[in-house]
This record gives C-alpha cells, structure tokens and sequence, in this order.
C-alpha cells in the first residue's frame, strides 16, 4: 500500500452512471495518530473518511462538506470534514465504553447522520437522516434517495492488506437529470460489489477498475490526490479568544498563568500569556508559541 492515496473519478460510455474509487490509508493513519480509539472506532471513522472523499468528489463547487454520526450510545460523535481539494479531517468522542466488534448502532445508539455542505459561495445546506441501516454505506444510499432521489451505492471498506491497515472505497450514482434503467444500474452495482478488500488497497485505480469492468466502455478522469490536513491556526484560536469576556480570559490567565488552546483534530496546541493576550486586545499578532 505504498500508492498515494487518491481519487479517482470515471464514467460509463454507455449508460448514465458515474463512479468514483478512491484510496485514503495514509490519510486514515493521520487522522488516527495521537489518538487512542477502540478498534470499532477506527473503522468507523475509516469508513466515513471514505465516504465523505466520494462526497467530495461530487461537489461542483469550491467549499466543503461534514459527514457525521450523533446519538446517545457510548459513541455521541464522529466525524470526517474534506473540502474540494480533498483535504481531510476527523474526530470521534465517546463518552462510556466501546467493546470489540460493536456495531454501528451498538456504538452510536438512536442516532442521526447529518450531512453539512458549506460552498465559499452560496447558501449552506444540512441534509439529516436517522440512523435506520445497519452500515454506514446503507444510511448514506438512504440520503441520497430520500434527499437528492438519486440512486445511489457506495462500497466502503476498511482492513488489512499486506500487512497494514488501509481504507477505501466506490461510490456508484446515476447522473443527475439523466435516465438510467434500474436493470442497467443494477448491473453495474452487481460487478462492483464483486471487489475484494485486498485488491481495492493493492491494486492501482486502473488494475482494479479492468477488474470490474473490462466488458465495459469506461471513461477515467486523472486522480486527484487525498490528504490529512488540518485548518486549525493560532490566527483562528486567537478570533475565538477575541470572541470571549474578557473577564473570563482574564481569569484563566490569574489561575493558570496561560491558556492552552487545542486542536482535537490534529492535537496542536497553541499557548498565550498575558502579553499574547495583550497583543490580541490591541489589535496585534499574538507571539508564536504552537506546541505540537
């Protein structure tokens, strides 16, 4: 699993049906670092990392999207944020104990998914669905169909392959304002799901894509690559800080001597003293002290 992870977008020649496959491991093992999740944990949040890259993928615009799980079980929030340029990033917090194996109502409980998509320009829409398939692939083709009335598959897989753990998926969809026979969707459903985990983190985009289609006509667009990035900064911290009484700040600083922000995404920490504090009120950057 030494490719680069990316995405990589096709279409059939002869039916109206887009598909997308992609290959986020490396961004998957970022995510994870510093982080001590139960192993149900990591897959979800692996599977959702898939997700939300094929989401992404879909977007016609500059901007962003959120994927994610609430509800009341041991595990009240997961979630994957990626952008247009396919840059990602996730956190899950739990609040009681996950077990091996859990599933994902096990973990989530009554529960929602909630889909955020935020263009630079334009309107913010949020789609929710309740959590009424028992996969994270079978609630997302259940939005797509009650939202959008776009038929919908996604194969999302997690798992180990030589030797390591890797993260990928196919996201199959009829194209908007087009007609596609069910049977012909149907079809190409039918040759997707015959993909092995081994073989999707393994192969290349095209190995895999001759794998399952080489009886059709298919159109590949160049891959776009995937990574972890975070958009926390101390410009960022130092806004929300800005946003706070200033008798608060004032008294974390008296007890503390500083306040340490962090980023639950990527685990920095930025820090500031009375004089950064200062600095902030009259309008001036902050000293640089970030802490990974």
């Amino acid at each position: 699993m030494s490719q680069q992870d990316q995405m990589h977008r096709y279409l059939f020649e002869n039916y109206a049906v887009r598909g997308e496959l992609v290959n986020v491991s490396q961004t998957w093992h970022d995510i994870l670092s510093g982080h001590d999740y139960p192993q149900p944990v990591q897959q979800i949040l692996g599977e959702l990392l898939v997700a939300t890259s094929l989401l992404t993928a879909t977007l016609k615009f500059d901007g962003d999207i959120t994927v994610q799980l609430q509800g009341d079980g041991p595990l009240n929030l997961a979630v994957i944020n990626g952008n247009n340029r396919q840059e990602m990033r996730g956190v899950a917090r739990m609040q009681g104990e996950i077990a091996e194996g859990s599933s994902l109502k096990e973990m989530v409980g009554n529960g929602y998914l909630v889909i955020t998509i935020s263009p630079e320009k334009g309107e913010r829409y949020q789609g929710v669905v309740g959590l009424e398939g028992d996969t994270l692939a079978a609630c997302l083709e259940d939005y797509f169909m009650r939202s959008e009335q776009l038929p919908t598959r996604l194969f999302l897989r997690t798992g180990a392959a030589d030797g390591l753990q890797g993260a990928g998926g196919i996201l199959l969809q009829v194209l908007p304002a087009q007609d596609a026979s069910t049977d012909d969707f149907n079809h190409l459903a039918t040759l997707t799901e015959t993909i092995k985990t081994e073989e999707l983190l393994t192969l290349s985009a095209t190995e895999v894509l001759w794998r399952l289609y080489h009886q059709e006509e298919v159109k590949v667009y160049d891959p776009q690559d995937v990574q972890f990035k975070c958009t926390c900064s101390r410009e960022r911290c130092g806004d929300v800080l800005k946003t706070l009484p200033q008798s608060e700040v004032d008294e974390i600083l008296a007890e503390d001597g500083e306040i340490d922000m962090h980023c639950d995404y990527c685990g920095s920490h930025y820090v500031y003293d009375a004089v950064d504090i200062a600095a902030l009120r009259n309008g001036s950057a902050a000293g640089d002290q970030q802490v990974h």
